[in-house]
């Protein structure tokens, strides 16, 4: 598999350890001809989305990725990544990152930035993930899912009787950090 990890902003350097270590050639996703190489997979990883967002359109990479993500290629994105993509951005007052210019907005759930709070707030623990036990899930200021809007959105894991795990067609997203918990059983 190859797998293109968006290396603007945020903890890509773990991202593309984390497909190394399940085998994948990885490549990272800087500049518009970084998109030639071909990829079977675009990670997304955590980070800063209104930070990803700006950067995306300032180095011309927006649109194209939304194309391909629009058009079927497979996703796995994290934190930041899981924001991009959602359709709806619940944020109280709004944001930068609530412009459609900044996110993707191709996956049907609705999200809220920094739901388990801030930085110091950050938090693991351990649950099931898709049929596996005792997967440990990392929180980092983390978003919350707080709607699914499609019944064909499946739900992978539940905190707290939110779904912090997601796949539909293609992408699978993840409001926790998979890509952090290395010596844990693979996601994908």
């Amino acid at each position: 598999m190859r797998v293109g990890v968006l290396a603007v902003q945020g903890a890509f350097a773990e991202m593309e350890a984390y497909w190394r270590a399940r085998g994948a050639e990885v490549f990272e996703i800087r500049q518009t001809s970084d998109l030639g190489r071909g990829m079977d997979m675009l990670a997304l990883p955590g980070g800063e989305s209104t930070v990803q967002g700006k950067l995306l359109n300032d180095l011309g990479l927006f649109a194209p990725l939304k194309e391909s993500v629009a058009g079927g290629l497979g996703v796995f994105a994290t934190c930041a990544g899981l924001i991009l993509l959602a359709e709806r951005i619940d944020d109280p007052g709004g944001s930068a990152a609530t412009r459609p210019e900044q996110w993707f907005g191709v996956l049907p759930v609705a999200v809220r930035r920094n739901a388990y709070g801030r930085q110091l707030g950050s938090f693991t623990t351990r649950g099931e993930f898709d049929g596996r036990h005792d997967v440990e899930m990392t929180f980092i200021r983390a978003p919350a899912i707080t709607d699914v809007l499609s019944p064909e959105v499946e739900t992978l894991s539940t905190f707290d009787g939110r779904p912090t795990s997601v796949r539909w067609r293609g992408i699978t997203a993840f409001t926790w950090h998979p890509e952090l918990n290395m010596h844990g059983p693979g996601v994908v």
